[in-house]
């Protein structure tokens, strides 16, 4: 049975947006589609907000009218919808868990919006098992064309294989090619050693090593997906910077995230940060070991 494709919808415009474009990714792919909203909120809201049975009707309104339009508009992609009776960090990880990727919106220059106020938005993305997508309010490419080619940020592998597997398997769906990108800086002065030196002197130099690297880490997926277009672009400077201005234009910009770090005070590191915040295209952040 195909995994579905997970919506976080909360009515918001930012999670309408989320919503057609998992629709449309699921149409691409062949895939079902869920929405999903998480209707209890954490003690210290639940004080002050509107009664359990309002918030739960409210609930199943909007996914109930998220899901007549969605169907009218995709009528080849089963939609479904789920009324969970959790908080929304919890009730978002365990069903990202079960699907292809999980789908949430983000307001735009600024924190994640919606279902996601304050912190959660972080702490789903720092806890997910599954690969999250966050598209933004507005971008234009919520809607219509998937734009341009899928950019993936490559770390050395084989850490970055599951980021470069979700780049190729989303553009060969698309009909779109992949931008591999792979940003480098010089090394600190203490690691000028001998070995070091005479690596670098076999290799032709630091970029023609970075370049091989590069070429090293995504050979196996140009192999099963040789249907897909590649370019490979290597750049000296900072990560997010590099991959920012590699995302111009793009449908989709792929990162990593070390799942083996603690779920407990979880973070992301300040590459995935500056793409969530500045990146005009959404953003897939895709757990890796």
């Amino acid at each position: 049975m195909t995994r579905p494709i997970t919506v976080g919808l909360d009515g918001s415009p930012e999670s309408l947006d989320a919503a057609d474009w998992a629709a449309r990714e699921a149409r691409w792919r062949q895939a079902p589609l869920r929405l999903v909203h998480a209707w209890m909120l954490p003690p210290q809201l639940a004080r002050t907000a509107q009664a359990p049975e309002v918030r739960k009707e409210w609930a199943h309104k909007i996914l109930d009218d998220a899901e007549a339009d969605l169907s009218a508009r995709y009528p080849d992609v089963p939609v479904s919808t789920e009324v969970v009776e959790e908080t929304a960090v919890p009730a978002l990880v365990a069903h990202g868990a079960g699907s292809q990727m999980l789908v949430l919106g983000s307001r735009g220059r600024g924190a994640v919006a919606g279902f996601l106020l304050g912190s959660i938005g972080l702490r789903v993305l720092g806890r997910a098992t599954r690969p999250v997508v966050l598209v933004r309010h507005g971008s234009g490419q919520a809607q219509g064309a998937a734009g341009g080619d899928v950019v993936v940020g490559i770390q050395d592998p084989p850490e970055s294989a599951a980021p470069i597997e979700f780049a190729f398997a989303t553009a060969a769906a698309r009909g779109k090619g992949v931008r591999a990108v792979r940003a480098w800086a010089l090394p600190p002065v203490f690691e000028y050693g001998t070995a070091y030196l005479r690596a670098l002197d076999e290799a032709g130099g630091i970029e023609p090593g970075e370049r091989k690297r590069l070429a090293e880490a995504v050979l196996l997926w140009r192999e099963k997906y040789p249907r897909v277009p590649v370019t490979e672009h290597v750049e000296m400077g900072n990560a997010a910077e590099v991959l920012l201005t590699s995302a111009d234009g793009a449908g989709l910009v792929v990162i990593g995230r070390y799942s083996h770090r603690p779920a407990v005070g979880a973070r992301l590191g300040h590459v995935a940060h500056a793409l969530l915040h500045h990146a005009a295209c959404p953003v897939a952040v895709v757990p890796h070991d």
